[in-house]
């Protein structure tokens, strides 16, 4: 491979990786140095005897607050060599797949994982962090969605799936929802392929999968469908 793309992770529980990321496509990847993993444990940091990397929210509140200075001097002492500094945040700006190819085509990411109830706002403008989301819900912490980003991008290193082509047809890519799957047996619990899969017309089959993928994106993602549709209006 012409380039190295590297990941670290800035994290209070450096034990969680690299969990699922060291297993199945992206574990292999690493063992054949496709990619790499670096973990650094933010309390590393922390202040004190007893490594503090928290205090009591500003103004008031429930919960902890992950402090700017300890922040800092965690993602200060990590070299970023063109990487961005991403913070896994539900307020971030969500993770698409565009964004995800552009990590791909990168060197790299440097990943924050937030805990408690956030972290100093103060840091995430000095150090100019991106805040990314990957869904309107909230984790315990950012480690979850920092596996996450890391397997989307590195799917499409090359080299780490076996053909091109699929990462190509599957959701997303096309701005639409992928089409339906099917495999043997021919018929399961009186429920049969699709008998357009079956002819061998590969035309047929590709307006089949592509009037498919516009079903299930009209129902399921409405928002996504009116982007696909607004090009093609004149």
């Amino acid at each position: 491979m012409s380039r190295d793309w590297s990941a670290t992770v800035l994290t209070l529980f450096p034990e969680m990786f690299p969990g699922p990321l060291g297993i199945s496509l992206p574990g292999k990847a690493l063992e054949k140095n496709l990619w790499s993993l670096e973990v650094r444990d933010i309390r590393e940091h922390g202040l004190g005897k007893h490594r503090t990397v928290d205090d009591s929210p500003a103004g008031g509140g429930p919960g902890m607050v992950m402090r700017a200075d300890v922040a800092a001097a965690a993602i200060d002492a990590v070299p970023r060599d063109g990487r961005p500094l991403i913070y896994l945040s539900p307020r971030g700006a969500p993770l698409t797949q565009a964004r995800v190819r552009q990590l791909s085509g990168g060197q790299g990411v440097v990943l924050l994982c937030g805990r408690f109830e956030g972290l100093d706002e103060r840091v995430i403008g000095a150090r100019g962090i991106e805040e990314v989301s990957i869904g309107d819900f909230v984790l315990a912490g950012g480690e979850i969605a920092a596996m996450a980003l890391i397997e989307a991008a590195v799917r499409l290193i090359p080299g780490v799936l076996g053909t091109h082509a699929s990462t190509q047809e599957e959701s997303f890519s096309s701005g639409l929802l992928e089409y339906p799957q099917f495999t043997r047996p021919q018929d399961f619990e009186g429920r049969a392929i699709p008998e357009v899969l079956n002819n061998g017309n590969h035309k047929e089959i590709s307006r089949w999968r592509l009037a498919e993928a516009e079903r299930l994106t009209r129902a399921r993602r409405p928002d996504l469908w009116t982007a696909y549709e607004k090009p093609r209006k004149p």
